[in-house]
């Protein structure tokens, strides 16, 4: 294999992937081994891969490679989310484009359609997804409108009306005048808007006097069902018993009372709008107030408005403002700035709407999904989302399941010519419910909502094995319930909270473990990325451009669990510097020719050093995947990779320039490299796998592969040599430092001679000469004058400079450190001579504090020695 100067990301990637797939390294059957679950969670079927689904996917990645490699049976199930109200919004639009309007077809001429473009975009962001590397079990993709995924969910709306759960009934419902669809509390975007709050008058009937409401919805006035008043307000105590006049339609209200209306607020009147909000609705149903709804599903102006019929809300808006002012009736207009609800899919305001809707009952099916995260069944990660999670399943109101829509479950309710209906998965079975339930099936249809789309993917963890409708099958008792989560935790509760719900009730066990959420990825500006604000990158281009190793390196590197990623393309270069780094030493190594001396004592040395480095960092790293820290993971895995083995056991043990290597010192140094491709697979799969077959690790079969290879194990730790080799590298960057401070060539070598009282310096000799250019190292007994010295652990070394120092400049540079040392003292000790902090801190941290000074006393004598000795 001839050996490029750089790595070249794209045949890797291209090459690896296929072979991985073809060689079924992805497939997972139930076999003996412990099992490792992840089901992705699945993305629009509109959708096309953005820096979210990057992150979340890279995650899920490293944690299904590194259970693979542990010997786990690793099973991630891919999919994707029919996505109802976006996949209909498309659908309509490319409808549209054809000249075809969704009111002029059937639903079935509607769904093949739908079906349509689902077979022709669904699956590209899973393509995409595979760019990434993705290594899940595509055998096994599903789709929430998958036959067997759709009878789920149905069996399992027949299950919870049976059980009680599930009614119909009219409710005040956020509608989505777009999408002209019902949408659940969790679905409307709050966002601060920029209104008008309009003053309007209206006259008192049979007098000249009038009261003023303030509104930012003059539109609605139409609607106007009554006036209310504060009872204990003595401005507007008259009023009782009258009644006024709607502005510009003349239509005549009441006057009500009630101790809703607060009296400091606005003008302390409030106009009464059932049909048109939440609150208002409650007031009127309490003094029973007639409902007029003027809003079309579309939010345009219905005949009960009657006037601007046809107009859109926000012109009726303007249009019935400008009348008002016209015929006087509109004393001013302020700026104000309040809350508005948006729906998430369309962006469409949101109008309150009363309509006749299914909900799920939700207080007693949620209260165990509560009580896993509350006991630790059920880990969030970070834990600061509980807080959150908790107030939200204490304060669950019941879940609007029905959509106005067809591209989704369609509800399995029937309806008789009376309105009557039943509950069946089949025609056959509503026809027999009414004979049974003695009454009529003439005129018998079908329900035309759809079931909101986050009632299939709850049953996601259950039905991608079939187990909603056969529990006891053997795939789904051997998966379930899976190990982690990985996702957003802006679905919290629109998702984890309703999986958790539907786990429990059919198998009264959690659908996961762990649940891991990650941050929103934003600009460097710190706001969050979308194609609106064009500020964020397309991740197929950079993974073009800097290797989709050095991307995955790059998300995560800069995403720690659950804090927003700050991302900058400048992430994806220090990867990409990573991964050249890894070449570059393949390729230091692979050109080394060998000789059949034996190892040197210094390369034995070296490599015992780095075993055990190795195995300390080991368990660092294990201890951050423990606690899903794979930010932190991955830099202590950067770290060993570029500092230890790359910067000091490579530089220890490689042959002097055009000499050959000891061939012991050559296996060794394949088989720890060999372990360094294994710890670094998860984060860098495509670099390792292709470094990983090179003839320099020897003959591989093509099921060899790392992909499968065992992740490298704990092993013992000599906290000796570890300690010992930190001091040595101490001295090499001390004798580095001088001479980049002192201008010196590093290719002339200079004298070191170490006073070594606590180390047994003379093992590491040969390391020290060789890396630190000495060109003679002696171990004395005394302190040496004329020298420069400095500490290195707790004994004095001292290099000599003789012509090449400048001695004025070398003593005003003691003098400064002399003096900054004398400030950190006095600090210290400040600290330690104050009561409350030794009364209150931890013995630790007094110790920390105690070894300070006594470590500065150290080096200040020692500086004092040296300024003495220059004269």
């Amino acid at each position: 294999m001839s050996i490029a100067k750089t790595y070249s990301p794209k045949e890797a990637e291209n090459k690896w992937y296929s072979h991985w797939k073809e060689n079924g390294f992805f497939r997972s059957v139930p076999d003996g081994r412990e099992p490792y679950t992840i089901v992705m969670p699945p993305p629009n079927v509109t959708g096309v891969l953005h820096m979210g689904h990057m992150l979340n996917n890279t995650i899920q990645d490293v944690l299904i490679r590194k259970a693979r490699m542990q010997g786990k049976n690793a099973c991630w199930v891919p999919g994707t989310d029919h996505a109802s109200i976006a996949t209909e919004a498309k659908v309509v639009a490319m409808l549209k484009e054809k000249g075809i309007n969704k009111k002029d077809i059937s639903r079935e001429e509607f769904l093949n359609y739908a079906w349509e473009w689902k077979e022709k975009y669904g699956g590209i962001i899973l393509k995409q997804l595979e760019k990434l590397g993705a290594s899940c079990d595509w055998e096994r993709t599903k789709f929430t409108m998958d036959p067997d995924l759709s009878e789920a969910v149905l069996d399992t709306f027949i299950k919870w009306h049976e059980k009680g759960y599930i009614y119909r009934g009219v409710r005040m419902v956020n509608w989505d005048p777009q999408g002209k669809t019902a949408l659940s509390d969790e679905e409307v975007i709050r966002k601060e808007v920029n209104q008008k709050l309009y003053y309007i008058r209206y006259q008192i009937k049979d007098s000249s006097e009038y009261i003023v409401i303030a509104t930012t919805r003059p539109e609605t006035i139409m609607a106007d069902s009554a006036i209310c008043i504060n009872p204990n307000d003595e401005r507007y105590a008259h009023l009782k018993g009258k009644t006024v006049l709607v502005p510009i339609i003349n239509r005549e209200i009441p006057v009500i009372f009630d101790g809703y209306v607060e009296m400091d607020f606005g003008t302390g009147c409030l106009k009464v709008t059932p049909a048109h909000d939440l609150n208002d609705y409650e007031l009127g149903q309490k003094h029973n107030l007639p409902v007029i709804d003027i809003l079309n599903d579309d939010g345009t102006l219905n005949e009960k408005a009657e006037i601007f019929i046809g107009e859109d809300r926000f012109i009726a808006r303007k249009k019935v403002a400008k009348q008002l002012e016209e015929i006087g009736q509109l004393e001013k207009v302020e700026d104000y700035v309040s809350q508005v609800g948006f729906s998430e899919r369309t962006d469409a305001a949101i109008e309150p709407k009363l309509s006749m809707q299914w909900w799920l009952k939700m207080e007693k099916l949620s209260k165990p999904a509560l009580d896993y995260v509350q006991d630790g069944t059920i880990n969030l990660i970070p834990d600061k989302f509980f807080t959150s999670y908790k107030h939200w399943m204490e304060n669950v109101k019941d879940w609007c399941i029905s959509r106005q829509l067809w591209w989704g479950q369609r509800i399995p309710a029937w309806y008789n010519d009376r309105n009557e209906w039943v509950i069946s998965k089949t025609e056959e079975g509503a026809k027999e419910a009414f004979a049974k339930e003695g009454k009529s099936a003439e005129g018998l249809r079908q329900e035309d909502d759809v079931l909101d789309t986050w009632f299939s993917s709850a049953l996601w963890p259950m039905s991608v094995f079939d187990g909603v409708r056969n529990p006891d099958n053997a795939e789904f008792q051997y998966y379930y319930p899976t190990n982690d989560l990985v996702t957003a935790p802006e679905i919290l509760f629109f998702w984890v909270a309703r999986m958790i719900i539907a786990g429990h009730d059919y198998t009264q066990k959690p659908p996961f473990r762990n649940v891991y959420l990650t941050g929103i990825v934003r600009d460097k500006q710190g706001r969050k990325m979308s194609k609106s604000l064009g500020n964020s990158p397309d991740p197929i281009e950079l993974m073009e451009q800097y290797g989709t190793d050095g991307v995955r390196v790059g998300m995560l590197l800069s995403s720690p669990a659950g804090n927003d990623l700050m991302f900058d393309v400048s992430y994806c270069e220090q990867g990409r510097n990573f991964a050249n780094k890894v070449w570059n030493a393949f390729r230091l190594v692979k050109g080394w020719e060998t000789t059949d001396s034996p190892a040197t004592d210094a390369q034995k040395l070296a490599a015992n050093w780095f075993e055990n480095r190795f195995n300390q960092a080991l368990v660092e790293i294990e201890d951050h995947f423990a606690h899903y820290r794979l930010s932190d993971a991955l830099m202590a895995t950067y770290k060993l990779i570029w500092d230890d083995f790359c910067a000091w056991y490579l530089e220890l043990v490689k042959p002097a320039y055009q000499a050959p290597i000891e061939r012991e010192t050559l296996d060794t140094v394949k088989r720890l490299f060999e372990r360094v491709l294994t710890l670094a697979h998860p984060f860098m799969p495509f670099l390792t796998e292709e470094l990983w077959h090179d003839e320099l690790f020897g003959e591989r079969t093509a099921e060899d592969c790392i992909i499968v290879a065992s992740y490298p194990e704990m092993g013992a730790i000599d906290e000796t040599i570890i300690k010992e080799f930190a001091t040595v590298q101490q001295i090499i960057s001390e004798v580095r430092n001088i001479r980049n401070s002192k201008g010196i060539s590093p290719k002339i070598g200079l004298p070191l001679a170490i006073n070594a009282t606590h180390i047994n310096f003379e093992r590491y000799s040969e390391s020290i000469v060789k890396l630190a250019n000495i060109e003679e190292l002696t171990f004395v007994k005394e302190k040496i004058s004329g020298a420069v010295s400095f500490l290195a652990g707790k004994d004095e070394c001292y290099v000599a400079l003789e012509n090449n120092i400048d001695i004025d400049a070398e003593r005003e540079r003691i003098t400064k450190e002399i003096a900054y040392l004398q400030g950190f003292l006095i600090s210290v000790d400040k600290k330690l001579g104050n009561e409350r902090f030794m009364q209150n801190a931890k013995p630790e941290v007094v110790e920390n504090e105690q070894n300070k000074k006594s470590d500065a006393i150290a080096k200040l004598q020692i500086l004092e020695d040296s300024l003495a000795s220059l004269g």
